[in-house]
Order: C-alpha cells, then sequence, then structure tokens
C-alpha cells in the first residue's frame, strides 16, 4: 500500500521533529518535506505534492489561514489538516470556509493526530472532539450560512494582504511574500480597506485582531 505523504508545516523545529518521530514508526504515513511558515508550505506543496499538510495557524509571514488559501488554490487536491493550541470557534468556522479538511489541537493524543491523518486522506473531515461541538451548533443555528461580514467579502488575496499588513509588513515585504507587484498590494490594501471601512493600519491592525486573523502573545515575565 502507498504510504500516506505528509507535509508538517510549523514555526516550532521540535514540535517538526516530535511529529516526524511520531509518524517515522507508521508504515502507512511517511513525513516527505518540512515548512516552517506558510509561505515555505506552499513551495514544498508545489514541490512534493504530498497527500496530507499539517498546518498551523500562527506562523511568522505567510500565516496557516492564508496558506490553505494559497495551496487550495494552487493544489486542490492535498488535504490541509490544522494542528494548532486554539481551539476558538471563529479559528475553527474561518479554516473549514478555506477549505481545511479538518482540525486537531496540539493536546491531542498521537493516536488522535494518526486518524485524523488517515481520515482526510480518505477524502474525510476530522474535527477534534473539543471544536466539533461548536460547530455542529453553528451549523444548527444556521451560522455557517449567515450573510457576508466585512471579512467575507474579501477576496483572497485581500485577506492575505490583510492579515500581513496588520502584522506589520510594508507593501515591499508583502509584494516579495506574494510575489506580486508593490502597485498591485497597494491595489489590494486600498481595496480591502474600503470593505471593511479602515482608514489606517490601526484600524486594520484593531480588525484583525478582533477577527482572530492575529494572535498577540503575552510578554514573558
Amino acid at each position: 500500500m502507498t504510504p500516506i505523504r505528509v507535509v508538517v508545516a510549523d514555526d516550532h523545529a521540535i514540535l517538526r521533529e516530535g511529529i516526524k518521530v511520531l509518524l517515522q514508526g507508521q508504515g502507512d504515513v511517511v513525513v516527505v518535506g518540512e515548512a516552517e511558515d506558510g509561505r515555505q508550505a506552499v513551495q514544498r506543496c508545489q514541490e512534493l505534492r504530498p497527500d496530507v499538510v499539517l498546518m498551523d495557524i500562527a506562523m511568522p509571514g505567510l500565516g496557516g489561514y492564508e496558506a490553505t488559501l494559497e495551496i487550495r488554490r494552487l493544489l486542490p487536491s492535498i488535504r490541509v489538516l490544522v494542528l494548532t493550541q486554539y481551539d476558538n470557534k471563529e479559528y475553527v468556522l474561518r479554516f473549514l470556509r478555506a477549505g481545511a479538511a479538518g482540525y486537531v489541537l496540539k493536546k491531542a493524543v498521537a493516536t488522535e493526530l494518526l486518524s485524523a491523518i488517515r481520515a482526510v486522506a480518505r477524502g474525510e473531515t476530522y474535527l477534534h472532539a473539543a471544536v466539533a461541538g461548536a460547530v455542529v451548533q453553528d451549523a444548527l443555528g444556521g451560522e455557517l450560512a449567515s450573510e457576508e461580514d466585512a471579512y467575507d467579502r474579501l477576496s483572497e488575496r485581500e485577506k492575505q494582504v490583510l492579515k500581513l499588513v496588520a502584522e506589520g509588513s510594508t507593501n515591499k515585504e508583502i509584494a516579495s511574500l506574494l510575489d506580486i507587484a508593490v502597485k498591485t498590494v497597494m491595489a489590494h490594501r486600498t481595496n480591502l480597506m474600503a470593505k471593511i471601512g479602515a482608514h489606517s493600519r490601526t484600524d486594520i491592525f484593531k480588525f484583525a485582531l478582533r477577527k482572530g486573523l492575529i494572535v498577540v502573545e503575552p510578554e514573558d515575565e
């Protein structure tokens, strides 16, 4: 049987190494590549064409959400399995709408991660028990089919630019990360600001924070 080919995308080398050790003893799963940020994740997927990508959310530069959008656009056959510490309902719904095939918390036991990888590789959807209930409640309450909010009206590229601007990246840095022209970045920035009603970088930052697009880690004591 051909093993499930996996790329691990996480900015922590120790975690990537731990996942590799966990999976290397499984005859039906093999890690074929690693990425330390979203941009590398997209590149590895283009180079290696894995079956599954284990995708962290909070990574420098291009984050997990933006990378998921790009992978789903370029390589829709690749299954994205989110592996994160965040159990926020907003994150779960956003990734599912972006096309992620599953959502697992890092506190999950090894057997659950393996089950999730195998499930999404079979074409199924897998949700950690801690977040599945919230998704079901929203589906029953109609939230998944609710009216578009300002964020939902943004294009995929505008969403990517929004997150990077909120993180403090310059137009030139964004252009380099997304491999587009600076003028194109400026156009996307103007359009997204109009759509979300922002008038400054501070407004963009506050909007991104409210939507859970960026995470402000507490400073060490």
